[in-house]
């Protein structure tokens, strides 16, 4: 099927806004470098400015390929994701930071190969849950292999650990689960074996158990466990209806952990306050609106899948990444996409962008 019109104009600049919005707070969030030594904030501020070009360069690329390509290929990029997400095992190649093992050194940088695990899972969720049709809801063709793919996916990012992004993995397949038809019975099947195994897991890795007592209790450890929150709270709090100003934040200067990394929004809370923050959620939630939108006018049931999936991915991301900000859920250490610092996160998401793109050259008017 040849693309019938242009792509969709509105969704394009509401990237482009977050973009845009993400860049002027990432600088100001950068000067909170300054003060920690170990860090050279030249070589961030390049890096960031080298995965912006990339960005857009991967964006416009993937709105020129046909999402039809896509489909067919989907089955060899989900296991090339997932061998290259495997990799970070093997000593000398995988990078531990944190206590966690995600990274991957290609020489000049790393990339976090979990974030192309993300797009592969969608590609090929999207082609296997078209193919399935009727038998959807077959348990031994259905739920038995998605539940299977599930596992997989879990096992290889426990592992790591990287429970943030198993999380939004899995809301983002539930969701496409859902919309692909998927009974109800298997709906709360996935969704009790999803509770299941995050709270398997608070018992098995005490900083999971650690976090979510924090969440309950923020003060209960607050020059250590709960520190962040803490100080997360501080910001977004001192930063009022209108903010303290850009560059004028205090909070990113030695207290806040990761400025530019999980808690930038805090950052942006405290410099453009209540409308700042607002303005951002604003702009994530017309993204999902649009995006969605795209999703119900698509030719055909993998494209719908797919922008379903990439839309609730990054909705499910963001919200958990302003929620651990806010307190209103616990930390995961994940970034704010479009903005926070994230090379390997930032480009694949704007490649996401870019297929959604090329998907509405073809949605009905």
């Amino acid at each position: 099927m040849r693309p019938r019109k242009r792509v969709d104009s509105f969704f394009l600049w509401i990237v482009i806004g977050l973009v845009s919005i993400g860049t002027f707070i990432f600088i100001s969030a950068w000067f909170g470098l300054l003060v920690r030594e170990e860090v050279r904030y030249s070589s961030v501020f390049f890096m960031h400015t080298v995965s912006i070009v990339l960005g857009f360069a991967a964006l416009f690329i993937a709105s020129k390929v046909p999402y039809q390509f896509w489909k067919k290929s989907s089955f060899y990029i989900f296991v090339g994701s997932i061998v290259l997400t495997l990799l970070v095992f093997i000593p000398g190649l995988g990078v531990t930071h944190g206590g966690a093992t995600r990274w991957l050194d290609i020489g000049v940088t790393s990339i976090q190969p979990a974030e192309f695990l993300k797009i592969g899972f969608l590609l090929y969720f999207a082609a296997l849950l078209s193919s399935l049709k009727g038998d959807i809801n077959s348990l031994r063709d259905g739920v038995l292999p998605i539940f299977g793919i599930f596992a997989i996916i879990g096992v290889i990012l426990v592992k790591q650990p990287d429970t943030g992004t198993f999380m939004v993995i899995f809301a983002s397949g539930l969701a496409m689960f859902i919309a692909a038809g998927g009974k109800w019975k298997y709906i709360m099947a996935f969704v009790m074996s999803g509770i299941t195994t995050i709270t398997a897991l608070a018992y098995a890795r005490p900083y999971i158990m650690e976090r979510f007592l924090t969440f309950f209790d923020p003060a209960r450890d607050s020059l250590d466990a709960g520190w962040q929150i803490k100080q997360s709270l501080i910001a977004i709090g001192s930063g009022g209806v209108f903010g303290r100003g850009f560059g004028q934040s205090i909070q990113k200067f030695g207290y806040l952990p990761e400025p530019i990394g999980d808690s930038i929004f805090a950052v942006a809370a405290e410099e453009f306050g209540f409308i700042g923050a607002a303005t951002i959620i604003v702009l994530f939630l017309l993204l999902a609106f649009r995006g969605l939108q795209i999703a119900k006018k698509t030719p055909n049931q993998f494209s719908g899948l797919l922008v379903t999936g990439i839309v609730i991915l990054i909705i499910a991301q963001s919200f958990i990444n302003i929620g651990a900000m806010l307190g209103v859920l616990p930390l995961t250490g994940m970034p704010l996409l479009f903005i926070s610092h994230g090379g390997t996160a930032f480009i694949l998401v704007m490649f996401a962008m870019g297929i959604i793109l090329n998907i509405s050259k073809y949605t009905k008017s």
